[in-house]
């Protein structure tokens, strides 16, 4: 039986990375190629980077690529921790040409939501129906949010306010290293953002990702939610996992 490939890359504020998937099992099939994220971060620098990863790997299918930009019918409509010149750029149109690719095979989507599609399809959100909030903890907080295993793209619960203040700047991980809190001090913290975020939603389950989720059994013992949370399994592998699995199944936004 062959094995399904596709290809995803995943840019963020500091690094870019990417290589081929197996998309069933949602592994990586290689080792991936990370470069650093030029500086400044405009879309033509970030486009030759993304060039170089898959020239790297001779792909020549379908390529999925993760921006931390809201993404609707491939256009970057905001930016967070990339070049504010992103905004309004046809994201799916730069890398189609820098790749020598038709439109069709380049899938850009939001890096919370790659990282989400990873985790409901080869992650700990495999199998489960109803209301699935997965989280991010990192220099922000991003968010995906699937019903009954769809994707409801472009949610931005990282900018809720809590206390009349972005959640972000209260909870996010780089706020607990910024802060020097320990995980009983920063728990609170999370929890009364995820309260915040139960005000409007009664998810049947939140998974909590980004690099924090590596010691989930020190800090998701300590929350006080309504919502069962667990932690995510693709750990930093979930945004080129996603990615690959968008471009190979063709979810757009």
């Amino acid at each position: 039986m062959s094995t399904a490939r596709g290809f995803g890359i995943d840019i963020g504020g500091s690094g870019i990375k990417g290589c081929p998937v197996d998309t069933d099992e949602g592994l990586l099939t290689e080792e991936r190629l990370k470069l650093s994220t030029p500086q400044p971060s405009t879309p033509d620098a970030v486009a030759d980077s993304v060039a170089e990863i898959v020239e790297k790997f001779g792909w020549n299918g379908p390529i999925g690529i993760t921006l931390p930009c809201v993404i609707k019918q491939g256009i970057a409509l905001t930016a967070a921790n990339i070049d504010r010149s992103w905004i309004d750029t046809d994201a799916q149109g730069l890398f189609a040409e820098r790749l020598g690719r038709s439109t069709e095979d380049v899938i850009v989507l939001n890096d919370a939501d790659a990282a989400g599609v990873a985790e409901m399809q080869s992650g700990s959100g495999t199998g489960r129906s109803g209301l699935v909030v997965v989280l991010t903890f990192g220099t922000g907080i991003g968010s995906a949010m699937f019903l009954n295993g769809e994707l409801v793209p472009n949610t931005e619960f990282g900018h809720i306010e809590i206390d009349s203040q972005d959640a972000e700047s209260q909870a996010a991980a780089s706020v607990k290293d910024a802060l020097e809190l320990s995980y009983p001090e920063w728990a609170p913290r999370v929890s009364r953002y995820i309260q915040g975020i139960e005000r409007f939603l009664w998810p049947d389950l939140i998974i909590a990702g980004g690099g924090v989720s590596r010691e989930a059994e020190e800090w998701l013992p300590l929350l006080a939610t309504r919502t069962p949370m667990v932690a995510a399994t693709l750990k930093n592998d979930a945004g080129i996992v996603g990615a690959a699995s968008a471009a190979a199944t063709g979810i757009e936004h």
